[in-house]
């Protein structure tokens, strides 16, 4: 697998400004997270294609659940729009997004050539939030792979990644889900899962 298509899951992402504070020592509690989704993601490229696609998302899905916060990713995403959606719905586009997110990962991490993840030894803060900085390296390019790590009742998970220091997935996601749910959660719904279908080959759906 090359860069460009690692570089895929933030693919179209948004640049945008984010306050920083100063770097400190990381907290080990919140790089715990992110260390374990990067030994998923290495066990997950040597597996490789040879092993079933189902077989790679068992194994990854629970270390991306541990790892994200999801629900608050999905909230932020949609923007206000969640709140007038009818708890059935906002329950149908967690599940869709739970899995197209488990699949984009097993999608675009399914072989090795050498590739390394290492963490940054400091972070910096967004207010409350720590940023969990890593650093992927393939074929001698290195990306910056950042984790918004925030402590909540399930202890730390990231609720935003930003490509190159500051690209957050969330705002694009918001940018690009805008006139899918301009008529209800449907149509997105609709959307994940289709795109799931197509990163698994139809496995997951």
């Amino acid at each position: 697998m090359t860069l460009s298509r690692r570089a895929a899951l933030g693919a179209g992402l948004a640049l945008v400004a984010l306050p920083v504070g100063r770097a400190r020592a990381a907290d080990p509690q919140a790089v715990a997270p992110i260390q374990a989704l990067n030994q998923g993601l290495i066990a997950g490229m040597k597996a490789g294609k040879q092993t079933p696609f189902t077989q790679r998302y068992a194994a990854l899905a629970p270390v991306i659940e541990r790892a994200f916060d999801l629900p608050t990713i999905l909230q932020s995403s949609v923007g206000l729009r969640w709140s007038s959606l009818a708890p059935a719905d906002q329950q149908r586009l967690l599940e869709a997004f739970r899995k197209f997110t488990v699949a984009s990962y097993v999608a675009n991490f399914d072989q090795f050539g050498g590739e390394t993840l290492t963490i940054s030894p400091d972070t910096r803060s967004i207010g409350q939030d720590q940023v969990v900085g890593t650093r992927l390296v393939s074929g001698g390019e290195t990306t910056p792979i950042d984790y918004v790590m925030r402590n909540g009742a399930g202890g730390w998970r990231a609720v935003d990644v930003l490509l190159n220091g500051s690209i957050s997935q969330v705002a694009v996601n918001r940018s690009d889900w805008r006139a899918l749910l301009a008529t209800g959660a449907g149509p997105l719904v609709d959307s994940l899962q289709r795109r799931t279908a197509t990163l698994s080959g139809g496995a997951i759906s």
